[in-house]
């Protein structure tokens, strides 16, 4: 019954397929049997095979056991979940915190609770998916604003003035085009217009601001940010998300969230994991270092090459291809030279503009970068892309 439309896919070039990939180091992977350089993981700080999360992974497996057994609220909470939270609010500067199993389950969770009937969510229109599914999910009306434009935010802003509640969510760091959204002017927004504020910081935890921390942190914004939403599955390369705010805002989640109530809780050994990386993150900065100085490398690279590189300032470098055949035909042309670089297509960003999303890592070299600029700067002569 499914077959017509596995066909339709098929026939558009958007027919997706699981590539098992079995990591060789911080930065190469083995697949279909062959080392590729890997340059489209969100493990940016190369800290997923880090031995000091490895070896408190298996330390908490001895000691707790491999899983959770039930819900947060029912059996599940242990003493490694309330140290990650206080562990989490330190360093995001916040009262508290509430740990998620992801950041799917995060946004889902979070938005209906926080936005309901006769509420407004005033949300950017690149904003990821799981913050669309989690507007969809509350009962809030919705204002879709024109990406990063501030200016159709305020109109918005203003012509909702009678709602109950107004609620602007965004992204920080925007993880398909790795453009940072202008939280300055958002927040000064929210402010003058008595309006909540919620920020994803899932690619921004871990690679923006002195310490790591985020966006917050970046922008110079510490304590004006409501609700701050990210992960532990990207920079600090473990599994999970997280909700920091107020201590009441923590208790309302806890107790009406339903992605919080409903799921089993996160394993011991994924939450030991994740504090390892936050001490990590703390102890060697020049992991952040590496990563930004990367990143500025292979713009520098990219540009020699007459390659548009984007912002220097995150990991994410997106490559646009027009057609989902094309961002197919670009990636398996990688693919044959080496690089793992996976193709973007619709739904995943609109229509017309696939891409190939490559990311920097810290642990890759200045050969590994050299490399891929090498291989895009032939595509790009040959009018690939």
């Amino acid at each position: 019954m499914f077959e017509h439309e596995l066909e339709r896919l098929k026939e558009q070039d958007l027919l997706r397929q699981l590539a098992v990939v079995d990591p060789l180091d911080g930065s190469h992977v083995r697949l279909a049997g062959k080392r590729h350089l890997l340059m489209c993981s969100n493990d940016y700080l190369g800290l997923s095979l880090h031995p000091a999360l490895k070896q408190a992974a298996a330390d908490a497996v001895e000691r707790y056991g491999a899983g959770a057994g039930a819900s947060r609220l029912v059996s599940g909470t242990g003493p490694l979940h309330e140290e990650l939270e206080r562990r989490t609010a330190r360093f995001k500067g916040t009262e508290a915190a509430l740990v998620f199993n992801s950041g799917y389950a995060a946004n889902t969770g979070v938005i209906p609770v926080i936005a309901s009937e006769g509420d407004v969510i005033l949300s950017d229109s690149l904003n990821h998916a799981s913050i669309i599914d989690g507007c969809r999910l509350s009962k809030a009306s919705l204002e879709v604003y024109r990406h990063c434009d501030c200016n159709h935010l305020e109109n918005l802003l203003r012509k909702r003035s009678a709602a109950r509640r107004r609620l602007i969510v965004t992204d920080s760091v925007f993880s398909m085009d790795g453009d940072i959204a202008p939280l300055r002017d958002i927040v000064a927004l929210a402010e003058r217009y008595d309006a909540l504020l919620m920020v994803d910081d899932a690619h921004a935890t871990g690679v923006l601001g002195e310490r790591g921390s985020g966006s917050a942190e970046y922008f110079g914004l510490s304590g004006r940010i409501p609700i701050q939403m990210g992960t532990f599955g990207k920079a600090l390369g473990s599994f999970g998300a997280y909700v920091a705010g107020t201590r009441e805002l923590i208790a309302l989640l806890l107790n009406r969230s339903r992605s919080f109530l409903f799921s089993t809780a996160l394993p011991a050994p994924v939450c030991a994991a994740s504090l390892a990386a936050i001490d990590v993150i703390d102890r060697e900065p020049g992991r952040r270092t590496r990563l930004l100085a990367n990143r500025k490398q292979f713009g520098q690279n990219l540009l020699a090459c007459g390659i548009a590189a984007g912002s220097y300032h995150t990991p994410i470098v997106p490559l646009l291809c027009g057609s989902s055949s094309n961002a197919v035909r670009i990636s398996r042309e990688l693919l044959d030279h080496g690089v793992f670089a996976s193709a973007i297509r619709p739904p995943t960003v609109p229509e017309g503009t696939s891409r190939i999303r490559m990311t920097i890592l810290a642990t890759h070299s200045v050969q590994d970068l050299e490399q891929t600029s090498a291989v895009l700067g032939k595509m790009r002569q040959d009018e690939l892309f």
